[in-house]
């Protein structure tokens, strides 16, 4: 497997910290994976961020892991979601911009993926989308289009105790948006990483 390129990218003259995990094969295009709240120990070396950037890349994505700003060497300060958001668009952008993409985001980073879903739909470029652990009611995450439900998969452990099972539940009710329970799993998928790589595995490649 080919390793990971460390990248110093800039956005708006700021300097992104990031990595690009190259596709097993033929690429299909990017994936970028939004990583857990900053201000809480968030950072793109995440092991759940880790475990989903290499389904994609087994999946024959590239893989784009970045820190949001005043992450490591990303500069900047925590923007709510806002500014991280904007980031992941610009990234895109410069990286990737034409061909396929898929989204992904991991507690506060699906957050941020759920918004960049809204901005990049109308694009038709959006091909898979995965929130594990989407930090709802406590970032009120957008509703995800409906023609992009069967691109994707929402996985949540039963006994999270940072972000209730019922509050997912009462995000995705309304939208008929069905959720992937991980039986006994916590937040961070411990003992159960491998589950979850199964789980985005059968998405990606579904």
């Amino acid at each position: 497997m080919a390793l990971p390129n460390r990248l110093n990218l800039q956005v708006q003259g700021r300097a992104v910290e990031a990595v690009l995990d190259p596709a097993t094969g033929e690429s299909k295009g990017l994936a970028v994976v939004a990583h857990p709240h900053p201000l809480y120990g968030g950072t793109m070396d995440n092991k759940v961020v880790q475990t989903l950037a290499r389904a994609f890349v087994q999946s024959g994505w590239n893989c784009l892991r970045f820190n949001f700003r005043g992450v490591g060497t990303s500069e900047g300060a925590y923007d709510e979601g806002q500014g991280e958001t904007q980031d992941l668009l610009a990234l895109v952008e410069q990286l990737a911009p034409t061909g396929q993409l898929a989204l992904a985001g991991f507690s506060f980073g699906a957050f941020v993926a759920t918004q960049a879903l809204q901005a990049l739909w109308p694009s038709g470029r959006v091909h898979k989308t995965i929130l594990v652990g989407t930090a709802v009611p406590k970032f009120p995450a957008p509703a995800l289009p409906e023609d992009a439900h069967n691109q994707a998969l929402v996985v949540h452990g039963e006994h999270d105790d940072t972000v209730a099972l019922a509050g997912v539940l009462d995000w995705a009710r309304p939208q008929q948006l069905p959720i992937t329970v991980a039986p006994g799993g916590g937040h961070f998928f411990h003992g159960q990483l491998p589950l979850l790589k199964s789980l985005a595995l059968r998405h990606l490649q579904a």
